[in-house]
């Protein structure tokens, strides 16, 4: 049972937020393509983001925005060109978007954090963007969520949002509680496998938190959902997490860990798992989501190295599209995690079908069913919208879990065709 309920209002259902999205014209496609979300006041901003050397312009910007102050009022992302490996004139664009952005909204520029997508070697359409930003402004809006959930996507096919609310203030002092709630927006379906963080994902919290604790919480939820899924193990010059917190819910100031904090970062986690989920089963060419749920590790990094590892497999996923119950990819796939363990201890599920256990398989002969009948039911089940892959590796109390998506023909052709 969670502490927290689902509600609608995505990025805008906590207190304080307007968002937008629209048609710029940076799209080819002329599908909308600009989004912003601003907060009424100063936000707690944090952010985490790719590891790459290949960066893209908007990410060196928030990464330095951020080390100078640790709040924002409003975040800019453009769709259609991914403005990374664009040179001087790339981060010239990027400062030149904060400045227009800043003097529409009547706000400081600084406090406007970046963020592009699109194909990487690609400069925004800066003519586009500059008629947009007005536009783009008067559009914004409290129920504004979904245009800019929509504006925000490339290959998606769907678009990935969530607000869960939940109460605080009977642990601080014994204020009465008070709803606080959390909203994000995410996009990604290709050029998925972070390191760090995710494709582009926004967070807003109306709660009141420091900015070091917030920025430990992002990162930590960021560990247990972004940094857990796959489509196609290549990480993006742009990936970007960024979560503000305006503090709007009045509910008492969060400044360390216990019990109040530890149920805004629970909310916050599931929020990130939620739209994390919704990348890898939006999975270009993705016909299923795949769980990979890892026990009896040592410690839990060890379970989620083991998690990622199989569900990142070329060949598990292409089991999977195949509807072929291998689990022999599976203990491959695991054996070559890195992580020491021994073989004997190694069980192997395929949602309620025990394949291997204690070393060595479980025959599909055994009395009751013919070999025949129990693979033919192995593989329907994997004619399900979400495979469950449940391996143990021991007897450890390390747990883990990773997400990804079935390896289809479609992510080929996808894949072939994406600038031509």
């Amino acid at each position: 049972m969670t502490d927290w309920q689902e509600i609608t209002g995505g990025i805008t259902a906590p207190r304080g937020y307007k968002a937008a999205g629209i048609t710029a014209g940076l799209k080819p496609s002329g599908l909308p393509d600009l989004a912003l979300i601003v907060s009424d006041v100063d936000a707690i901003a944090a952010g985490v983001f790719t590891t790459s050397h290949v960066k893209a312009a908007c990410v060196d910007y928030c990464r330095q925005r951020l080390q100078e102050k640790q709040s924002a009022r409003a975040i800019l992302c453009n769709a259609g060109q991914a403005n990374a490996a664009t040179g001087e004139q790339g981060v010239k664009d990027a400062l030149e978007s904060a400045v227009l952005l800043g003097k529409e909204l009547g706000i400081d520029p600084n406090s406007i954090l970046l963020a592009s997508t699109g194909v990487i070697g690609q400069r925004i359409k800066m003519d586009a963007l500059r008629s947009g930003i007005p536009q783009l402004v008067t559009a914004l809006s409290e129920t504004g969520s979904d245009a800019a959930a929509g504006a925000i996507i490339t290959t998606d096919l769907v678009t990935k949002s969530i607000a869960l609310e939940t109460t605080l203030g009977d642990a601080v002092g014994g204020q009465r509680q008070k709803p606080v709630r959390i909203g994000g927006i995410a996009k990604g379906s290709g050029m998925i496998h972070p390191n760090m963080a995710t494709m582009l994902a926004f967070i807003t919290c109306d709660a009141a938190v420091s900015p070091s604790l917030w920025q430990q919480m992002l990162a930590r939820a960021a560990d247990r959902s972004f940094n857990s899924i796959t489509v196609d193990g290549d990480t993006s010059t742009n990936d970007s997490l960024i979560a503000l917190a305006n503090g709007q819910s009045r509910t008492p100031a969060i400044t360390e860990m216990g019990a109040e904090a530890e149920k805004l970062e629970a909310m916050l986690t599931a929020v990130c798992q939620h739209l994390a989920k919704a990348i890898a089963r939006d999975g270009e060419g993705a016909t299923c989501l795949m769980e990979v749920q890892v026990t009896g590790a040592v410690n839990e990094q060890a379970a989620q190295q083991i998690a990622k590892t199989i569900v990142g497999s070329s060949l598990v996923k292409s089991a999977i599209f195949g509807r072929d119950p291998n689990w022999g990819r599976i203990a491959a796939a695991a054996g070559r995690a890195g992580v020491p363990f021994e073989q004997d201890n190694l069980q192997i599920k395929l949602g309620n079908f025990l394949l291997f256990e204690h070393g060595q398989p479980i025959p599909f002969d055994r009395p009751g069913a013919s070999a025949y009948l129990k693979q033919a039911a192995a593989g329907a089940y994997l004619k399900e919208d979400t495979v469950l892959i449940s391996v143990k590796v021991g007897n450890g109390s390390g747990t883990g879990k990773a997400w990804g998506c079935d390896l289809s023909y479609d992510y080929v052709k996808i894949n072939a065709e994406y600038t031509t």
